[in-house]
């Protein structure tokens, strides 16, 4: 019976809802980024409008908004339930957020790929690591437009 009350418990931790959220997400970008990397993508580079891009980056701008795509829906559902901003309104401030993370993650992930010399795979895996507790606060803040005044303790609608 603990386990149980342990468990609604940590459920109820909007952090850790959010770590089961985006490393839902964070799987599935980099299930993506593996399989088009070394399965859909085999050409060293490829020709997109008029430029020549590497397989790894496409790779990754695939792959990232697929697991941003995922991201959204459990965080919206699952995370933030309690906002009150629209979806539509929520998903372009996620969407917005996400295209600054995307240029993050790029520069780091070219970082580890060319200086570093870092295999693609685990180069992609240390990028979205490094930026993953800034998306979290930026996310609560201004995709769900929710402030820390609302999870004070004894403030919750259920305790009032």
């Amino acid at each position: 019976m603990d386990s149980l009350t342990l468990g609604n418990k940590l459920l109820k931790n909007q952090v850790l809802r959010f770590v089961l959220s985006a490393g839902v997400g964070f799987l599935v970008d980099i299930s993506a980024f593996y399989l088009f990397y070394h399965n859909l993508l085999i050409q060293t580079t490829y020709h997109v409008l008029f430029f020549t891009v590497h397989n790894y980056i496409l790779s990754f701008s695939i792959s990232f908004f697929l697991g941003v795509l995922v991201n959204f829906l459990i965080t919206r559902y699952f995370v933030f339930t309690e906002s009150t901003s629209s979806p539509v309104k929520q998903f372009v401030r996620f969407v917005s957020v996400a295209v600054i993370g995307y240029f993050a993650n790029f520069a780091v992930l070219k970082i580890f790929i060319l200086d570093l010399h870092m295999y693609p795979p685990v180069a992609r895996i240390t990028a979205a690591l490094s930026l993953f507790f800034a998306s979290f606060f930026v996310h609560k803040f201004f995709s769900f437009s929710l402030s820390l005044r609302h999870h004070a303790p004894g403030k919750h609608k259920k305790d009032i």
